[in-house]
């Protein structure tokens, strides 16, 4: 069972909102800096654009704006944004297979970790969650949600095991306070879980 005191989760809460409204700043500057990077670029080196010319520009320009108007959307809506991909930690907790549910639904998938700055970022969440690795299939053969293999593991010592002979299929998030964190649980226990939408 985890416990946590008030002063955790309210800290928690302040360094979550204090990364969302980072992150969106950023998004903020990084979308303003390329506007003024394009129109100075076609419009210094050729004051008579085509009417093409004119075209892309504000095709480009309207792009960019969609893609900053959806990704200030998915953070009203509490997900986390982090290189090109963004998060959302659930609430309440779940099987594994409920979790993906949930993921497909919101227009995701689990977490798939391909670096070990993602690892270490998921990890900043301090709570045991579902990640989107399984043997399912075929046991000992893990594979991400989209069918690849790992590339990189975070697996704890001797994790994967199927514990005492148990049906461990799911993968999970937890030793959160070490960098091996990957642990197999069986897919009908409950956890929290993280959704991941690439950008």
């Amino acid at each position: 069972m985890d416990c946590e005191s008030g002063a955790d989760t309210s800290t928690r809460k302040r360094k979550l909102c204090r990364l969302v409204v980072l992150s969106f700043a950023l998004l903020c500057i990084l979308q303003a800096t390329l506007n003024i990077s394009l129109r100075l670029a076609f419009y210094s080196s050729d004051t008579t654009t085509t009417p093409d010319c004119e075209a892309i520009i504000k095709n480009l320009t309207k792009q960019q704006d969609m893609r900053m108007n959806e990704l200030a959307r998915y953070i009203q809506q509490g997900w986390i944004y982090f290189n090109h991909s963004l998060y959302y930690v659930s609430s309440t907790k779940n099987t594994w297979n409920d979790s993906r549910e949930d993921c497909l639904q919101r227009g995701a998938d689990l977490v798939i970790i391909n670096s070990r700055e993602e690892q270490n970022f998921i990890r900043e969440f301090k709570k045991r969650t579902w990640i989107g690795l399984t043997d399912a299939e075929k046991e000992q053969t893990w594979k991400w949600v989209d069918g690849t293999t790992p590339t990189i593991s975070f697996w704890d010592t001797d994790e994967p095991n199927s514990y005492e002979g148990t049906d461990e299929d799911c993968g999970e998030i937890f030793f959160y306070t070490r960098e091996n964190s990957w642990n197999d649980q069986p897919c009908d226990s409950k956890n929290v879980w993280i959704c991941e939408k690439k950008m």
